[in-house]
C-alpha cells in the first residue's frame, strides 16, 4: 500500500512539474493598450458623426468597408454588428456604444482565433469650431501565437493621432 501511495504521488507531482514547466516555456497572451489625442477643425455636430463605422467610410480609407449584419440597411447605432475585411482576416465589429451627443463610442471587434480589441472614443467640444478627439484602444490575444501581431498593432495604435486628424481634415474638405 506505501508502494502504490509513493507511486500515485511521484506520477501526480511530475505531472504538475511538467505541466508547469510548459507555462513558463509558453508566455501569456500580450495585452497592450495605447491612447492618442488630435483635434478635429469641425464644430462637435459635425466632427461626432465621423466616428461611426459609416461615418468612417469619408476619411478611414479604401480598406474601411464594413458589411454590416445588423442593421439593415446600414446604420450608424448603438448595438450595430458588421465584419470588415484585413487582408486575409475578417474581423467582426459590435458598436457597444453609440452616444453622439455625449460624445462617446465604443466599439470591440475580434479576429477568430488570434485577438479581441476595444476602441474607445471620447470627443469634446473644444470651443464652437474645434473638437478634441482622444482614441484608446486596448488589445488583448487570444493565445501567445498572436503576441508579435498585437504588440505590432499596439505599437502602431499609439502613433496614429496624426494620421487620423489629417484623414478627417481631408474628409471635412469634401
Amino acid at each position: 500500500m506505501k508502494i502504490t501511495c509513493f507511486l500515485v504521488l511521484a506520477v501526480i507531482t511530475s505531472s504538475m512539474t511538467h505541466k508547469q514547466a510548459l507555462a513558463q516555456t509558453s508566455p501569456p497572451p500580450a495585452h497592450v493598450r495605447n491612447s492618442f489625442q488630435f483635434t478635429v477643425a469641425a464644430p462637435f455636430d459635425r466632427a461626432a458623426p465621423l466616428f461611426g463605422p459609416e461615418g468612417e467610410r469619408c476619411w478611414a480609407g479604401k480598406h474601411w468597408n464594413p458589411e454590416f449584419l445588423h442593421p439593415q440597411p446600414a446604420k450608424d447605432v448603438e448595438g450595430a454588428v458588421f465584419t470588415v475585411q484585413h487582408g486575409p482576416h475578417k474581423s467582426v465589429w459590435v458598436n457597444t456604444r453609440f452616444d453622439l451627443a455625449g460624445g462617446y463610442m465604443q466599439y470591440v471587434s475580434f479576429v477568430p482565433d488570434a485577438f479581441v480589441s476595444t476602441i474607445n472614443v471620447q470627443l469634446t467640444a473644444i470651443n464652437p469650431s474645434t473638437t478634441g478627439v482622444e482614441v484608446t484602444y486596448i488589445r488583448t490575444a487570444l493565445s501567445s501565437a498572436a503576441n508579435s501581431d498585437v504588440e505590432a498593432l499596439g505599437a502602431k495604435d499609439g502613433s496614429s493621432g496624426p494620421d487620423w486628424q489629417k484623414a478627417i481634415a481631408a474628409c471635412l474638405q469634401k
